[in-house]
């Protein structure tokens, strides 16, 4: 009996060190290929361009499955690189060069820094039995005035000037279906922007490299990594409240309906300063961001008492960047952009496009929209109660000209128009009023 016992604890033990050797094994370390820094949050994408996970803050890939590969790993500011096979350790990436004009201040008249960028976001919207998927391009700016001190505060988060979206819809039998609209707005793409002015860490001072870590309560907050006149710096936002102070914007969403399951941004300086990384060095940034919840229920979409789950996967590169007059700044944020004459220009550093999102953009781009329409039957409410015929009798042309001299027909159409709306919302509401069924009471 004590023999017995002795040999199942050896196996025991062996097992572990084989499982030990074999998660050693598996590990891969992304790093940058003339430091040798590892890089925190790189993304890995496998065979099909499908996100399956990120690198961890000693850029440590997580375990892949060999069904996976070739695999291609990826990180802001560095070239695409593609492992067809298992059995290494370390994958090394290069930077990638991007030329941008250099900023150029002429007069002290001009006072406002112009940017312009071209943004990827993938995007979804998950509940325990529909998803809705979106991948968007978009050309937007951003208008920075130097400081509090002049009167225009322009705008630090994107401004859309065109874009090009395309959805796919699926539920839990698998049918799916796609468009390039959507009623669901839950990308938070829209909501990080320009970072604020942020300090150096004191460890670079006087140093060509380094890299540099800032403790959060139980983890990394903030990884900066320096070479030369390069700075990356990843910032993890829920390892500690202080990194709010990069998203602004955000910072109205930190409540009790809507909790953040990852924050993670990363961003790309040339610096011009020793002292401070500001937007004039900006060369680009990328975010992942998953939530449950979105700040608001979606009463089309999820069932009552159903969360629903939100992620955002994006990249920022900046195109442009100009200092411009008030008086400029003011004109170009009340024009008025025809999306059809702005065109999306790509970045030469921006990576190809998965399958999986170039089979999307295919399937959107191959629409009959024309059948699409014919076949689609609208709720009567939500039409307007003129069919447009003009088959009146010349009294009844002079009693609706009556009405609308006297205002009675505006008044009527918008009570019908608010009855209607009321009525086609109750009902979407009870639709998905009924509480989920659980599992354990099917059985």
């Amino acid at each position: 009996m004590v023999m017995r016992r002795y040999i199942s604890i050896i196996v025991s033990v062996l097992a572990l060190v084989v499982g030990i050797s074999e998660g050693r094994a598996n590990n891969i370390i992304v790093a940058d290929s003339t430091s040798h820094i590892p890089l925190p949050n790189a993304s890995v994408y496998d065979r099909n361009g499908t996100a399956i996970g990120m690198s961890d803050r000693n850029g440590v890939l997580p375990t892949i499955s060999p069904g996976s590969y070739p695999i291609t790993v990826r990180y802001l500011g560095f070239n695409d690189k593609s492992v067809s096979a298992t059995g290494r350790d370390t994958i090394f990436l290069s930077y990638a060069i991007s030329e941008l004009a250099e900023v150029v201040v002429e007069t002290k008249q001009q006072k406002v820094l112009h940017i312009l960028a071209y943004i990827r976001d993938s995007s979804s919207l998950t509940t325990f039995t529909d998803t809705v998927s979106l991948f968007r391009e978009k050309m937007v700016d951003y208008m920075l005035p130097p400081d509090g001190k002049t009167k225009f505060k322009g705008w630090t988060t994107p401004r859309i000037l065109t874009s090009r979206s395309y959805y796919r819809f699926t539920n839990a039998s698998g049918l799916d279906s796609v468009s390039d609209e959507s009623r669901y707005h839950f990308s938070w793409s829209d909501w990080v922007g320009i970072p604020p002015v942020n300090a150096l860490p004191p460890d670079f001072k006087g140093k060509e490299t380094g890299s540099c870590t800032k403790m959060g309560k139980y983890s990394p907050a903030e990884i900066w990594n320096k070479k030369k006149d390069r700075v990356e710096v990843d910032i993890d936002v829920l390892a500690d409240s202080a990194g709010r102070k990069w998203i602004p914007d955000l910072w109205s969403f930190f409540r009790k309906d809507l909790e953040f399951e990852k924050l993670k941004l990363h961003y790309n300086y040339d610096l011009t300063s020793n002292v401070a990384v500001n937007a004039e060095d900006l060369t680009g940034y990328s975010y992942k961001i998953e939530s449950t919840g979105r700040g608001h229920g979606m009463f089309w979409f999820n069932k009552k008492e159903e969360p629903f789950f939100v992620s955002t996967n994006s990249e920022v590169y900046i195109l442009d960047k100009e200092y411009i007059t008030v008086k400029e700044a003011k004109e170009w944020s009340r024009r008025k952009f025809d999306t059809d004459e702005i065109g999306i220009y790509e970045p030469l550093d921006a990576p190809v496009l998965s399958s999986d999102i170039q089979k999307l953009i295919d399937r959107v781009n191959n629409i009959d929209k024309g059948g699409v329409r014919l076949d689609y039957a609208p709720d009567h409410r939500l039409m307007s109660m003129h069919d447009g015929r003009n088959n009146f009798k010349i009294g009844q042309r002079a009693l609706i000209l009556l009405k609308q001299l006297c205002g009675i027909t505006l008044y009527k159409t918008h009570k019908n128009i608010n009855r209607n709306w009321s009525s086609f919302r109750n009902e979407q509401i009870k639709r998905n009023s009924k509480p989920i069924q659980k599992l354990s009471d099917k059985k």
